[in-house]
């Protein structure tokens, strides 16, 4: 279901992450409205250069890359067992 929001409030959530740092997960859950949407208003140049969020991507990049790391080695340290 499509839910439009007023520009205030887009105006409001924006600018929280910005001075604020509010992760967009969390805005998103205060306000009722999909993180996906917050990235959508981001991503289309909303604020520009917004050292917090490219932070907190490369963090969850990090965290999946690390996750791959560590099942990776799990799986080779198994593989060498039963050799």
């Amino acid at each position: 279901m499509y839910k439009v929001i007023k520009k205030e409030i887009k105006e409001e959530i924006l600018s929280r992450i910005k001075n604020e740092g509010i992760s967009v997960p969390k805005i998103a859950e205060q306000y009722g409205i999909s993180d996906k949407t917050i990235y959508t208003w981001l991503k289309g140049g909303v604020i520009n250069n917004n050292p917090i969020l490219e932070i907190n991507r490369l963090r969850r990049e990090n965290e999946d890359l690390l996750k791959i790391i560590g099942k990776l080695t799990a799986d080779e340290a198994r593989k060498k067992k039963r050799a």
